[in-house]
């Protein structure tokens, strides 16, 4: 048996143990304090062993992705940690633009260490030109891959990538030979409904927004600022 075959059988094993000693509160079985207090040290012992196995770095690819509102708000939330940490981001935008939204309004106090492009001129339904979108959207990845590319780079925001790839107007082997083009320890993130197969099994990490209710559509809640753009 190879080494990282027991790593992963240990590791395996400290999250069985993780999961069954629950996260404590109200979910735990103990009624007295010292009961209690015994199964969360417990926990907190299995909690370091498993980050102390887990020692592995490298540039995640990360795909936000389904039906549900917050995947461009969860990639910018990582643009906002790393810039916070002293780091470059870059953001491309795909099929948005035509207006500035908050987030780059208020990103721009990190100066030079932000770039950030909004390559696209609205939605399908506003644009009304297939071949201009195809020809935007080729445009905005060509300065992708010099960002993808850039060792200066520490997270790159493929914006509404994914809906790029929905429509047609790229291929998903583009994007995955682009993503083998970044130094080791770059990050990226894709966002957009509708994340093909091929990407998600390229992927790192993986998660899908579930709609469960929307303003817009239950309500007739128009777009506003800080909730939309």
């Amino acid at each position: 048996m190879s080494s990282n075959q027991t790593s992963g059988e240990t590791s395996s094993a400290l999250d069985q143990s993780a999961e069954s000693l629950g996260m404590g509160g109200s979910l735990a079985p103990e009624k007295d304090a010292e009961a209690y207090r015994k199964r969360m040290a417990r926990r907190q012992d299995v909690q370091r062993q498993r980050v102390s196995e887990r020692n592995i770095e490298k540039g995640l690819v990360l795909v936000f992705t389904g039906h549900g509102k917050g995947k461009t708000t969860a990639s910018l939330g990582l643009a906002l940690r790393t810039l916070g940490h002293g780091h470059n981001v870059a953001v491309v935008q795909f099929i948005k633009g035509g207006w500035e939204p908050g987030e780059a309004k208020a990103l721009k106090i990190f100066g030079e260490a932000l770039s950030w492009h909004a390559l696209g001129e609205g939605f399908t339904w506003e644009t009304q030109d297939r071949e201009r979108d195809r020809q935007l959207v080729q445009a905005a990845w060509e300065t992708s891959l010099a960002y993808l590319s850039d060792p200066n780079q520490k997270l790159v925001v493929l914006d509404e990538v994914n809906v790029a790839l929905k429509l047609g107007y790229l291929e998903l082997d583009q994007v995955l030979r682009g993503l083998e083009e970044r130094p080791e320890l770059t990050h990226v993130a894709l966002t957009g409904r509708g994340a093909p197969d091929g990407l998600i099994q390229r992927a790192d990490l993986v998660t899908e927004m579930s709609l469960i209710k929307h303003p817009f559509r239950e309500q007739g809640v128009k777009a506003q600022q800080g909730i939309e753009f």
